[in-house]
């Protein structure tokens, strides 16, 4: 599903200018709040169970309990999010959330809390976010028009990042003058303001006339993009190498706040608040850091930096110290996350938008849980110091390891074009037809048939990942100067939205490909469809 494009009057992108577009300000604002509220309680139930059961374990497993369920829900999430109104789902998703922590309110003042109760309910809770995040990043883009897209995605990160600010700073105030109970609630009322503006927004429009995709075959549609998209593929690579080491820092930070620093619950809330700050610094800098270096580029600066940091929080046993040192922190894990996400979404055309986001989350959400799993037992065994020298060191290298993954560019136009000609058909052929099987023959000098066929291969990429069960390259033994490529569709309703996938850079592509034509020959398409019976 795709969203209308708003128009605003404004001719150049500007940091601000998507406040400009009404729909976005009101979504900007509305999850402000509700994530303001969300770090209130990522604080209190932190604290809580460094109360309950204060080892480096059982306290790393908040962070796991946060995490995983991105890791399981991302996949079946982001294909509803293709397949549904993604109003509806964004909304059922605020209302299961409210509920559960409705009830965590209430077991904690009734004093019926216990750590694996309060695991399972952050894990339920979390589950809810799973279901709403694929489909709000797709959204997104939809909000403001095209050239607004970057500073619309770096005013998200702005927006995450004040309510890092605000929310810690206010739980841990919130905590140590009200007590953890009150957190939970302020965290509670936060809900409304997201659902009342997502359910003022219109419905999302369906993108195709063809029937809706099967959910579980949506969900292999998506992995299969992710499988066969470099970019894609690039930015999963670089954002497990990071993630992995940088869950150190974040799933024991309410440790190093109450026995490394001795700082207390607001002393933590000040320390998230200062992670916040300095990932709102990094977004005002990304403009000037951009302008300076490429996106790989800085992925490898800023996980450096962040290594660097973690080092020297490992050894740092004041408040006054250690604040200036998360800053930094916070602005490292911004300008790394922006490129990320950026890269992420500019490989992704509107189609599998929710998937491919949803694959991203995955992965993003898995590496986190299992760093703060595997550092969480480091730390037992090991102490805190001890554990975050060893992440440092392990985040400076693997930010030099995976250079060779490139980030996307942003160039690559992922725009529909809508160019390839509807089949010939003789008869009504039922959708649920098939497999399909699609013959292009191509007539090519010899001289230039390897030219040829590396130029192939990369459109064959591109088949497979618009959904092509196969793809393969055939010569003719008899005269090589013909080529045959071949794809496979599971159905005829399949093969037809493979027309609607084919983007503006999928086409130029094919120009490329059929530029190796010998002159006046065009390649031949031929549409098979399976003869078995019941088929």
């Amino acid at each position: 599903m795709t969203e209308p494009r708003p128009q605003v009057s404004v001719a150049v992108a500007t940091p601000w200018s998507p406040l400009l577009v009404p729909a976005f300000r009101a979504v900007w604002i509305a999850v402000l709040i509700t994530n303001i509220g969300g770090w209130v309680a990522s604080v209190a139930t932190a604290w809580l169970m460094t109360s309950l059961d204060p080892s480096p374990l059982t306290v790393s497993l908040v962070s796991v309990a946060s995490n995983f369920p991105l890791f399981l829900f991302a996949l079946p999430a982001g294909a509803l999010a293709d397949i549904v109104d993604r109003r509806a789902l964004l909304i059922l998703a605020q209302v299961f959330m409210l509920a559960l922590t409705v009830l965590l309110l209430v077991l904690t003042v009734s004093g019926m809390i216990a750590p694996l109760t309060l695991l399972m309910l952050i894990f339920l809770i979390e589950a809810g976010t799973a279901f709403e995040t694929p489909a709000y990043l797709a959204l997104l883009p939809g909000l403001v028009p095209r050239q607004q897209l970057q500073p619309a995605l770096a005013l998200n990160g702005v927006g995450i990042n004040i309510s890092r600010i605000v929310g810690p700073a206010l739980g841990g105030l919130v905590i140590g003058t009200l007590g953890v109970a009150a957190a939970l609630l302020i965290n509670a009322l936060s809900f409304t303001a997201v659902i009342f503006t997502y359910a003022r927004l219109a419905p999302t429009p369906p993108e195709s006339c063809l029937p809706a995709e099967r959910f579980v075959s949506a969900m292999r549609t998506g992995l299969r993009f992710a499988r066969e998209s470099t970019e894609l593929k690039a930015s999963l690579v670089r954002a497990t190498a990071y993630f992995l080491f940088a869950s150190a820092y974040l799933a024991l930070l309410p440790l190093i706040a109450r026995q490394q620093l001795d700082a207390g619950a607001w002393g933590f809330g000040v320390l998230f608040g200062c992670h916040g700050a300095g990932a709102v610094v990094g977004a005002f800098l990304l403009p000037y850091v951009r302008s300076r270096l490429g996106a790989n580029e800085l992925m490898v600066g800023g996980g450096v930096v962040v290594g660097i940091m973690t080092a020297l929080l490992a050894v740092t046993t004041h408040i006054i110290v250690a604040l200036p040192i998360v800053l930094f922190m916070g602005i490292g894990s911004l300008l790394i996350m922006s490129s990320l996400m950026l890269s992420a979404q500019l490989a992704l055309p509107a189609w599998v938008k929710a998937r491919g986001l949803a694959v991203a989350q995955m992965v993003f959400s898995g590496a986190l849980s299992f760093g703060s799993l595997v550092w969480g037992i480091v730390g037992d065994r090991l102490g805190i110091a001890s554990t975050l020298v060893l992440a440092a060191a392990g985040l400076a290298c693997a930010s030099l390891l995976v250079r060779p993954w490139r980030l996307g560019q942003e160039n690559v136009d992922r725009t529909p074009s809508q160019h390839w000609p509807d089949p010939i058909v003789a008869g009504n052929i039922p959708g649920d037809s098939g497999p399909v099987m699609v013959l292009v023959e191509y007539r090519v000098d010899i001289a230039q048939s390897a030219a040829f066929t590396q130029s192939l291969e990369r459109l064959g990429r591109a088949r497979r990942r618009d959904g092509a069960l196969f793809w393969g390259h055939f010569t003719d033994t008899a005269d090589p100067r013909r080529h045959i490529e071949t794809f496979v569709a599971e159905t005829w309703t399949e093969h037809l939205r493979q027309h609607e996938r084919v983007t503006l850079a999928d086409r130029a592509l094919e120009d490329e490909v059929r530029a190796f034509q010998v002159e006046g020959k065009r390649p031949v398409v031929t549409h098979l469809v399976s003869a078995r019976a019941g088929v």
